[in-house]
Protein backbone atom coordinates (compact mmCIF):
# COMPACT_ATOMS: atom_id res chain seq x y z
CA UNK A 1 0.00 0.00 0.00
CA UNK A 2 0.71 3.47 -0.62
CA UNK A 3 0.28 6.82 1.23
CA UNK A 4 -1.76 9.33 -0.38
CA UNK A 5 0.00 11.72 -2.21
CA UNK A 6 -0.04 13.67 -5.73
CA UNK A 7 2.73 11.39 -6.76
CA UNK A 8 1.29 8.21 -6.02
CA UNK A 9 -1.94 9.45 -6.96
CA UNK A 10 -0.53 10.17 -10.44
CA UNK A 11 1.55 6.76 -10.76
CA UNK A 12 -1.20 4.40 -9.37
CA UNK A 13 -4.40 5.71 -10.72
CA UNK A 14 -3.79 8.50 -14.09
CA UNK A 15 -2.81 5.24 -16.40
CA UNK A 16 -6.05 3.79 -15.01
CA UNK A 17 -8.17 6.96 -15.39
CA UNK A 18 -6.68 6.74 -18.98
CA UNK A 19 -7.36 3.47 -19.67
CA UNK A 20 -11.44 3.73 -18.73
CA UNK A 21 -11.76 6.70 -20.75
CA UNK A 22 -10.56 4.80 -23.67
CA UNK A 23 -12.74 2.15 -23.08
CA UNK A 24 -15.61 4.07 -22.58
CA UNK A 25 -14.70 5.72 -25.48
CA UNK A 26 -14.98 2.99 -27.34
CA UNK A 27 -18.39 1.98 -25.39
CA UNK A 28 -19.91 5.24 -26.46
CA UNK A 29 -19.01 4.95 -30.15
CA UNK A 30 -20.89 1.46 -30.16
CA UNK A 31 -24.01 2.70 -28.24
CA UNK A 32 -24.13 5.71 -29.90
CA UNK A 33 -24.49 3.38 -33.62
CA UNK A 34 -27.07 1.55 -32.30
CA UNK A 35 -28.87 4.19 -31.02
CA UNK A 36 -29.06 5.74 -34.00
CA UNK A 37 -29.95 3.50 -35.63
CA UNK A 38 -32.99 2.25 -33.49
CA UNK A 39 -34.07 6.00 -33.27
CA UNK A 40 -33.87 6.32 -37.35
CA UNK A 41 -36.50 3.45 -37.29
CA UNK A 42 -38.67 5.07 -34.35
CA UNK A 43 -39.01 8.28 -36.19
CA UNK A 44 -40.22 6.32 -39.05
CA UNK A 45 -42.61 4.66 -37.11
CA UNK A 46 -44.03 8.06 -34.96
CA UNK A 47 -42.89 11.01 -36.11
CA UNK A 48 -43.32 12.39 -32.10
CA UNK A 49 -39.88 10.96 -31.56
CA UNK A 50 -36.52 12.13 -33.25
CA UNK A 51 -33.63 10.91 -34.06
CA UNK A 52 -30.38 10.63 -31.99
CA UNK A 53 -27.72 12.00 -34.06
CA UNK A 54 -24.63 10.31 -34.74
CA UNK A 55 -21.49 12.26 -33.35
CA UNK A 56 -17.46 11.88 -33.86
CA UNK A 57 -16.87 13.94 -30.72
CA UNK A 58 -19.04 14.81 -27.83
CA UNK A 59 -22.55 13.14 -27.89
CA UNK A 60 -25.08 15.52 -25.67
CA UNK A 61 -27.86 12.55 -26.07
CA UNK A 62 -25.67 9.95 -23.94
CA UNK A 63 -24.57 10.50 -20.51
CA UNK A 64 -22.16 8.30 -19.07
CA UNK A 65 -23.59 7.57 -15.31
CA UNK A 66 -20.85 4.35 -14.53
CA UNK A 67 -18.98 1.99 -17.15
CA UNK A 68 -22.05 -0.35 -17.58
CA UNK A 69 -24.71 2.13 -17.52
CA UNK A 70 -25.62 5.27 -19.88
CA UNK A 71 -28.53 7.50 -19.78
CA UNK A 72 -29.97 8.46 -23.49
CA UNK A 73 -32.47 11.45 -24.04
CA UNK A 74 -34.63 11.18 -27.24
CA UNK A 75 -35.78 14.12 -28.19
CA UNK A 76 -39.33 14.07 -28.62
CA UNK A 77 -40.52 16.66 -31.77
CA UNK A 78 -43.60 19.18 -32.41
CA UNK A 79 -43.95 20.67 -29.01
CA UNK A 80 -42.36 24.23 -29.36
CA UNK A 81 -42.98 27.22 -27.61
CA UNK A 82 -42.47 26.93 -24.00
CA UNK A 83 -43.99 29.05 -21.01
CA UNK A 84 -44.24 28.08 -17.40
CA UNK A 85 -47.89 27.12 -16.43
CA UNK A 86 -49.65 29.90 -15.25
CA UNK A 87 -52.61 28.37 -13.04
CA UNK A 88 -52.35 25.42 -11.04
CA UNK A 89 -54.72 22.54 -11.55
CA UNK A 90 -55.88 19.73 -9.79
CA UNK A 91 -55.44 16.24 -11.73
CA UNK A 92 -58.21 13.96 -10.69
CA UNK A 93 -57.27 11.18 -12.97
CA UNK A 94 -56.11 7.82 -12.69
CA UNK A 95 -52.98 6.62 -15.87
CA UNK A 96 -55.94 4.89 -17.84
CA UNK A 97 -58.16 8.41 -17.55
CA UNK A 98 -60.67 7.27 -14.55
CA UNK A 99 -61.54 10.61 -12.53
CA UNK A 100 -60.56 10.09 -9.12
CA UNK A 101 -62.71 11.23 -5.80
CA UNK A 102 -59.64 12.94 -4.22
CA UNK A 103 -56.91 15.28 -6.34
CA UNK A 104 -53.27 13.57 -7.02
CA UNK A 105 -50.42 15.14 -5.01
CA UNK A 106 -48.66 18.25 -6.55
CA UNK A 107 -45.15 17.29 -8.20
CA UNK A 108 -42.23 18.47 -5.92
CA UNK A 109 -38.46 18.95 -6.50
CA UNK A 110 -37.54 18.17 -9.84
CA UNK A 111 -40.87 16.94 -11.15
CA UNK A 112 -43.80 18.96 -12.99
CA UNK A 113 -46.74 18.86 -14.52
CA UNK A 114 -46.84 19.70 -18.53
CA UNK A 115 -49.64 20.54 -20.29
CA UNK A 116 -50.19 20.77 -24.05
CA UNK A 117 -51.31 24.31 -23.97
CA UNK A 118 -47.58 24.98 -22.47
CA UNK A 119 -46.40 25.17 -26.19
CA UNK A 120 -47.86 27.97 -28.45
CA UNK A 121 -47.30 25.29 -31.00
CA UNK A 122 -48.12 21.24 -31.07
CA UNK A 123 -48.46 18.75 -33.58
CA UNK A 124 -51.32 17.29 -33.42
CA UNK A 125 -50.63 13.98 -32.26
CA UNK A 126 -49.57 15.52 -28.71
CA UNK A 127 -53.43 15.72 -28.13
CA UNK A 128 -54.19 12.22 -28.95
CA UNK A 129 -55.47 10.11 -25.93
CA UNK A 130 -52.51 7.38 -26.20
CA UNK A 131 -50.61 9.79 -24.49
CA UNK A 132 -53.10 12.96 -23.39
CA UNK A 133 -55.30 12.46 -20.29
CA UNK A 134 -57.13 16.00 -20.21
CA UNK A 135 -54.55 18.40 -21.29
CA UNK A 136 -51.60 16.68 -19.44
CA UNK A 137 -48.77 15.11 -21.56
CA UNK A 138 -48.58 12.33 -19.41
CA UNK A 139 -44.76 10.11 -19.24
CA UNK A 140 -46.62 7.05 -18.13
CA UNK A 141 -48.39 7.42 -21.54
CA UNK A 142 -45.70 8.88 -23.43
CA UNK A 143 -43.49 5.60 -21.73
CA UNK A 144 -46.08 2.91 -22.99
CA UNK A 145 -45.92 4.58 -26.32
CA UNK A 146 -42.42 4.23 -26.84
CA UNK A 147 -41.64 1.02 -25.24
CA UNK A 148 -43.53 -0.47 -28.14
CA UNK A 149 -42.04 1.38 -30.74
CA UNK A 150 -38.61 -0.03 -29.01
CA UNK A 151 -39.36 -2.98 -29.31
CA UNK A 152 -40.48 -3.18 -32.60
CA UNK A 153 -37.26 -1.08 -33.82
CA UNK A 154 -34.93 -4.07 -32.46
CA UNK A 155 -37.01 -6.50 -34.54
CA UNK A 156 -37.08 -4.65 -37.50
CA UNK A 157 -33.39 -3.19 -37.00
CA UNK A 158 -32.40 -7.16 -36.46
CA UNK A 159 -30.69 -5.99 -33.81
CA UNK A 160 -32.46 -8.88 -31.65
CA UNK A 161 -28.93 -10.64 -31.09
CA UNK A 162 -27.05 -7.25 -30.07
CA UNK A 163 -29.66 -5.70 -28.00
CA UNK A 164 -31.98 -6.91 -25.47
CA UNK A 165 -34.85 -5.21 -23.89
CA UNK A 166 -34.93 -5.31 -19.77
CA UNK A 167 -38.41 -6.29 -18.33
CA UNK A 168 -39.45 -5.36 -14.59
CA UNK A 169 -39.12 -1.56 -14.93
CA UNK A 170 -41.14 1.38 -15.72
CA UNK A 171 -39.00 3.30 -17.50
CA UNK A 172 -37.47 1.56 -20.91
CA UNK A 173 -34.09 0.25 -20.63
CA UNK A 174 -32.39 -1.79 -23.06
CA UNK A 175 -28.89 -3.88 -22.99
CA UNK A 176 -26.19 -3.74 -25.96
CA UNK A 177 -23.48 -6.02 -26.06
CA UNK A 178 -20.68 -3.56 -27.09
CA UNK A 179 -17.01 -5.47 -27.78
CA UNK A 180 -15.85 -4.59 -24.35
CA UNK A 181 -18.98 -5.49 -22.08
CA UNK A 182 -22.82 -5.09 -21.62
CA UNK A 183 -23.78 -1.47 -21.32
CA UNK A 184 -27.35 -1.55 -19.78
CA UNK A 185 -29.14 2.02 -21.37
CA UNK A 186 -32.02 4.22 -19.95
CA UNK A 187 -33.90 5.16 -23.40
CA UNK A 188 -35.48 8.17 -22.00
CA UNK A 189 -38.10 10.73 -24.07
CA UNK A 190 -37.19 14.08 -23.40
CA UNK A 191 -38.40 17.75 -24.46
CA UNK A 192 -35.93 19.98 -25.04
CA UNK A 193 -36.51 23.87 -23.49
CA UNK A 194 -33.89 25.73 -25.43
CA UNK A 195 -35.33 28.96 -25.25
CA UNK A 196 -35.72 29.22 -21.14
CA UNK A 197 -34.58 28.90 -17.64
CA UNK A 198 -36.49 26.66 -15.16
CA UNK A 199 -38.52 28.75 -12.47
CA UNK A 200 -37.88 25.75 -10.28
CA UNK A 201 -33.86 26.56 -10.95
CA UNK A 202 -33.90 29.06 -8.76
CA UNK A 203 -29.92 29.74 -9.38
CA UNK A 204 -27.65 30.94 -8.89
CA UNK A 205 -27.83 31.69 -5.30
CA UNK A 206 -27.37 34.88 -3.21
CA UNK A 207 -23.50 36.14 -2.79
CA UNK A 208 -22.70 32.83 -5.03
CA UNK A 209 -19.06 33.52 -6.09
CA UNK A 210 -18.51 30.52 -8.71
CA UNK A 211 -19.20 30.26 -11.09
CA UNK A 212 -18.95 34.15 -12.49
CA UNK A 213 -21.45 36.24 -13.36
CA UNK A 214 -20.64 36.04 -17.13
CA UNK A 215 -20.73 32.68 -17.26
CA UNK A 216 -23.92 31.81 -14.93
CA UNK A 217 -25.71 33.58 -17.84
CA UNK A 218 -23.79 31.87 -20.42
CA UNK A 219 -24.73 28.59 -18.69
CA UNK A 220 -28.30 29.44 -18.23
CA UNK A 221 -28.60 30.67 -22.33
CA UNK A 222 -28.69 26.97 -22.74
CA UNK A 223 -32.07 25.90 -20.89
CA UNK A 224 -33.29 22.83 -19.61
CA UNK A 225 -35.26 19.47 -20.51
CA UNK A 226 -38.23 17.75 -19.57
CA UNK A 227 -37.75 13.95 -19.14
CA UNK A 228 -40.58 11.63 -18.80
CA UNK A 229 -38.97 8.95 -16.18
CA UNK A 230 -41.82 9.01 -14.08
CA UNK A 231 -45.35 8.45 -13.81
CA UNK A 232 -47.89 11.66 -14.01
CA UNK A 233 -44.73 13.85 -13.52
CA UNK A 234 -41.76 15.58 -15.81
CA UNK A 235 -38.56 15.46 -14.39
CA UNK A 236 -36.40 18.62 -15.29
CA UNK A 237 -33.12 17.77 -16.50
CA UNK A 238 -30.07 20.29 -16.99
CA UNK A 239 -27.08 18.14 -18.73
CA UNK A 240 -26.62 21.00 -20.62
CA UNK A 241 -25.75 23.47 -18.13
CA UNK A 242 -23.90 20.92 -16.22
CA UNK A 243 -21.81 19.84 -19.17
CA UNK A 244 -20.60 23.72 -19.76
CA UNK A 245 -19.84 23.56 -15.94
CA UNK A 246 -17.58 21.03 -16.56
CA UNK A 247 -15.63 22.32 -19.69
CA UNK A 248 -14.84 25.35 -17.95
CA UNK A 249 -13.86 23.48 -14.26
CA UNK A 250 -10.13 24.81 -14.69
CA UNK A 251 -9.85 27.84 -16.67
CA UNK A 252 -7.40 29.06 -13.96
CA UNK A 253 -5.41 26.21 -13.74
CA UNK A 254 -6.71 24.24 -11.01
CA UNK A 255 -6.92 20.78 -10.38
CA UNK A 256 -11.05 20.20 -10.33
CA UNK A 257 -11.21 17.74 -13.18
CA UNK A 258 -8.21 15.71 -11.94
CA UNK A 259 -9.93 15.36 -8.45
CA UNK A 260 -12.84 14.37 -10.05
CA UNK A 261 -11.61 11.83 -12.24
CA UNK A 262 -9.86 10.25 -9.08
CA UNK A 263 -12.60 9.87 -6.88
CA UNK A 264 -14.71 8.34 -9.99
CA UNK A 265 -11.58 6.24 -10.07
CA UNK A 266 -11.58 5.08 -6.54
CA UNK A 267 -15.84 4.94 -6.64
CA UNK A 268 -15.85 2.58 -8.99
CA UNK A 269 -13.12 0.29 -8.26
CA UNK A 270 -13.10 0.45 -4.34
CA UNK A 271 -16.26 2.41 -2.91
CA UNK A 272 -19.32 1.48 -4.86
CA UNK A 273 -18.43 -1.17 -7.72
CA UNK A 274 -21.17 -2.78 -9.93
CA UNK A 275 -23.39 -2.68 -12.76
CA UNK A 276 -25.78 -0.50 -11.50
CA UNK A 277 -24.45 1.56 -8.85
CA UNK A 278 -26.12 3.98 -5.90
CA UNK A 279 -23.44 6.36 -7.00
CA UNK A 280 -23.39 7.58 -9.96
CA UNK A 281 -20.83 9.56 -12.24
CA UNK A 282 -23.89 12.41 -11.84
CA UNK A 283 -23.55 12.32 -7.70
CA UNK A 284 -20.11 12.96 -7.89
CA UNK A 285 -20.03 15.86 -10.70
CA UNK A 286 -23.06 17.27 -8.20
CA UNK A 287 -20.03 17.09 -5.15
CA UNK A 288 -17.94 18.97 -7.13
CA UNK A 289 -20.11 21.97 -7.83
CA UNK A 290 -21.28 22.20 -4.21
CA UNK A 291 -17.58 22.02 -3.16
CA UNK A 292 -16.11 24.24 -5.83
CA UNK A 293 -18.90 27.31 -4.88
CA UNK A 294 -18.02 26.63 -1.70
CA UNK A 295 -14.12 26.50 -2.18
CA UNK A 296 -14.51 29.00 -5.59
CA UNK A 297 -10.85 30.79 -5.53
CA UNK A 298 -7.71 29.18 -7.20
CA UNK A 299 -5.62 28.92 -4.31
CA UNK A 300 -8.34 26.05 -3.35
CA UNK A 301 -7.08 24.09 -5.74
CA UNK A 302 -3.89 24.29 -6.31
CA UNK A 303 -3.16 21.28 -4.05
CA UNK A 304 -4.16 18.13 -5.23
CA UNK A 305 -4.18 16.45 -2.10
CA UNK A 306 -5.69 18.74 -0.59
CA UNK A 307 -8.12 19.40 -2.99
CA UNK A 308 -8.86 15.87 -3.38
CA UNK A 309 -9.35 15.08 0.35
CA UNK A 310 -11.97 17.58 0.63
CA UNK A 311 -14.31 16.61 -2.09
CA UNK A 312 -13.98 13.07 -0.48
CA UNK A 313 -15.25 14.41 2.99
CA UNK A 314 -18.37 16.06 0.99
CA UNK A 315 -18.95 12.68 -0.43
CA UNK A 316 -19.13 10.46 2.65
CA UNK A 317 -20.93 13.82 4.94
CA UNK A 318 -23.85 13.23 1.64
CA UNK A 319 -23.58 9.58 1.83
CA UNK A 320 -23.94 9.13 5.15
CA UNK A 321 -27.03 11.59 5.78
CA UNK A 322 -28.49 10.16 2.51
CA UNK A 323 -28.98 13.34 1.27
CA UNK A 324 -27.45 15.53 -1.69
CA UNK A 325 -29.15 18.36 -2.93
CA UNK A 326 -29.20 19.32 -7.01
CA UNK A 327 -26.92 21.62 -7.75
CA UNK A 328 -29.95 24.20 -9.92
CA UNK A 329 -32.95 22.96 -7.77
CA UNK A 330 -31.95 23.26 -4.13
CA UNK A 331 -35.27 21.54 -2.56
CA UNK A 332 -34.37 18.46 -4.65
CA UNK A 333 -32.51 15.48 -2.92
CA UNK A 334 -30.29 13.27 -5.28
CA UNK A 335 -30.58 10.39 -2.68
CA UNK A 336 -34.23 10.31 -1.94
CA UNK A 337 -35.19 7.08 -4.20
CA UNK A 338 -31.83 5.44 -3.65
CA UNK A 339 -31.41 2.49 -1.37
CA UNK A 340 -30.31 3.77 2.50
CA UNK A 341 -28.23 0.44 3.29
CA UNK A 342 -26.00 0.26 -0.03
CA UNK A 343 -25.62 4.44 0.67
CA UNK A 344 -24.30 2.81 4.44
CA UNK A 345 -22.21 0.44 2.93
CA UNK A 346 -20.59 3.19 0.50
CA UNK A 347 -20.12 6.17 3.41
CA UNK A 348 -18.31 3.50 5.22
CA UNK A 349 -15.76 2.55 2.67
CA UNK A 350 -15.27 6.43 1.70
CA UNK A 351 -14.80 6.46 5.73
CA UNK A 352 -12.53 3.99 6.40
CA UNK A 353 -10.35 5.52 3.18
CA UNK A 354 -10.55 8.75 4.92
CA UNK A 355 -8.76 7.79 8.02
CA UNK A 356 -6.07 5.84 6.37
CA UNK A 357 -6.29 7.07 2.60
CA UNK A 358 -4.23 5.06 0.66
CA UNK A 359 -3.89 2.72 -2.42
CA UNK A 360 -2.93 -0.44 -3.87
CA UNK A 361 -0.35 0.02 -6.57
CA UNK A 362 -2.38 -1.28 -10.30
Amino acid sequence: MKSLTVGDLEDCLLNKVDLRRQQISQAVEEVQKVVHHLTTNISSQDIRFQVVPYSDTYNENIKVLAPTQFLVTVPVKGLAGYREAREQRWRYYTLQGTRLPCPLRDPEGLQQWLEVEQFMKSLWQWHETDVNIDGDIVPAKVLLVFRKLVENAIRTCHLSGKVSMLGNRSAVWVAVETSAYPVELELVPAVEIPTAWSEKARWPRCLQRWPSQERVECIKSFGFNLLASSSYHWQLSFFRAEQVLLEQLDDDGGCRRKCLQVMRQLKEDVWCPGIRPVITSHHLQTVLFWTCEKYPHFKDWQVFSKAFLRLVRKLHKCASQHFLKHYFVRNSNLFQCTNPIELDAVAQKVSTFLKNPQISPP
